[in-house]
């Protein structure tokens, strides 16, 4: 261990080693600066599909101009997210500023075609002239007319572009880091996706980056749960470059793709590269969420009626072991309370006090479990797994109410299943916790009350989404609200799975290291 510690003090970690090459690329990127600076903006787009093309046709690799190419994208950030703003009436700029200065000319003549309705300030072309204008008055690289990315920002990018994890804090720019190292993942032929959290920021992060990279002749679209899950729209987002999306979105149409019949019918393409926001949420803590398509399968509103009634039954009947169950557990609380006191306290009175309450939880403990003894057990619950099973009593109890004779013969059959999930929705699944009744705001339930699931991670209502399997229609059953018809699982995958499948991952959060071991084993990510 010493000597290990040693050779990190000399030679620096691993993680130190990187970021010092990572460094030298980036002392490259900015040589390249000088002569970036003075293209003009056909300029910059030439030279980027130049690029594309030489890189795709072998010519050269991405290693002989990957400093160029972020120089480039710098450039375009900073022009076309930044200092192109300045003619948005929104901001209000005020071209005094620029009097005496060689790009007021420049800006005048612009600022009149654009008040003309003859150029729109998003597509003019603007002279280098302006830009250098602009960037004298506001020499520091942020907003509201800078883009420009800092070095530590370069290296996140590099980070993503050799399919690893950048940590980065929040407020150290991970929405300008993902731009450059889709560029240079693009310009070798990737189709880029950027997975976000939420629909707010895919459409704000799509838009906000598309200017740059529509400068150098590259597509930007993005997914929104709103659109049509199999319509044109949606292909043509995926067409682009560059998609941004949430992970259920790209993950459900990863699914409904290999539902289509033809290829031709498919709207999401090759999964090449993905970079991942928040992911050590979406990847670890989220990764075995299944993300599951549903079909309808045939209607038993009556059949999830009587179970629920049998059900009630059985839970009726199991509430003497219940109490039994409860009395051991707060005996045994009372003990181990007692012993904590009795081990901890250097007083003599509350070593005394405890003692006799630890006696006095033994003969609770004693008397409740010698009542345990005659007490008959109808189910097992499993509260981690959200399961409930029926005991060979609970299963002839449940036979005797039902009043249809043995479960496993004939008809019968569907029986146990029923009851099994009539008995989670009473015993494991809570009202206002694991979902909500409300009236429904559209649809078919427009009016009529509802069972809506709350999403276990978030806390928000999952509006439109069934349990699979019967659960939802016993969790109706149970609330006594309108049973909808049975769905069936179509198609399903874990976010695990589903990632696991694109030929490069790359991720950002502000908490990696904690889950380096997980990210290494599962997806093999530095």
């Amino acid at each position: 261990m010493i000597f290990g510690k040693t050779i990190t003090k000399v030679f620096g970690s691993r993680n130190d080693r990187l970021v010092k090459r990572y460094r030298k690329t980036v002392a490259e990127v900015n040589a390249h600066e000088a002569k970036v600076v003075q293209l003009s903006d056909a300029q910059l787009r030439d030279r980027t599909m130049q690029i594309k093309d030489q890189i795709l046709h072998k010519k050269i690799r991405m290693s002989d101009v990957l400093p160029e190419c972020l120089a480039i994208m710098r450039e375009s950030m900073d022009r076309n997210i930044g200092i192109r703003n300045v003619f948005n009436p929104e901001n209000n700029f005020n071209p005094e500023q620029l009097k005496g200065d060689a790009g007021f000319d420049a800006f005048a003549a612009i600022e009149d075609q654009i008040i003309q309705g003859s150029a729109n300030w998003q597509t003019v072309e603007i002279p280098l002239e302006v830009y250098q204008a602009v960037r004298e008055i506001y020499p520091e690289s942020r907003p509201p007319f800078r883009a420009r990315c800092f070095d530590v920002q370069l290296i996140g990018g590099l980070t993503l572009y050799e399919g690893k994890i950048a940590e980065m804090a929040t407020g150290e720019g991970k929405t300008f880091v993902a731009p450059l190292a889709c560029l240079l993942r693009a310009l070798e032929g990737y189709r880029c996706h950027v997975v976000t959290v939420n629909d707010y920021l895919v459409r704000r992060d799509a838009l906000w980056t598309r200017p740059a990279f529509d400068a150098l002749g590259l597509s930007v679209g993005f997914i929104q749960s709103d659109m049509d899950p199999g319509g044109e729209s949606r292909r043509r987002q995926y067409e682009c470059n560059i998609t941004y999306g949430t992970n259920s979105e790209f993950g459900f149409d990863f699914l409904r793709d290999n539902m289509k019949e033809r290829v031709d019918l498919q709207v999401q393409g090759s999964l090449d590269f993905a970079i991942v926001d928040e992911v050590d949420s979406i990847l670890i803590d989220e990764a075995r969420t299944p993300l599951i398509i549903s079909g309808a399968a045939h209607d038993d509103a009556p059949k999830y009626r009587a179970a629920d009634a049998v059900a009630r039954k059985v839970i009726e009947l199991n509430r003497a072991w219940d109490q039994a169950e409860s009395a051991v557990d707060a005996a045994k609380r009372m003990m181990k309370s007692a012993e904590g006191d009795e081990d901890k306290s250097k007083s003599k009175e509350i070593k005394e006090s405890a003692r006799t309450r630890r006696g006095e939880g033994e003969k609770q403990l004693a008397a409740a479990e010698e009542k345990k003894k005659g007490v008959t057990q109808y189910y097992e619950t499993e509260l981690d797994r959200k399961q409930v099973h029926l005991t060979h009593e609970g299963i002839a109890a449940a036979q005797d109410a039902a009043g249809v004779g043995s479960f496993y013969v004939g008809n019968n059959m569907e029986w146990p299943h029923l009851m099994e999930q009539a008995l989670r929705a009473h015993v494991v699944y809570e009202k206002d916790k694991d979902y909500v009744v409300e009236r429904g705001t559209g649809g078919r339930s427009s009016g009529e009350m509802e069972v809506v699931i709350v999403d276990e991670y978030t806390g928000r209502k999952m509006v439109g989404r069934q349990w699979s399997d019967g659960l939802h229609q016993a969790v109706e059953a149970k609330e006594r609200v309108p049973i909808k018809t049975e769905t069936q699982t179509l198609a399903t995958i874990t976010l695990q799975n589903f990632f696991n499948i694109y030929r490069l991952l790359a991720g950002m959060t502000g908490t990696a290291m904690t889950e380096a071991e997980e990210f290494s084993k599962i997806y093999n990510l530095d």
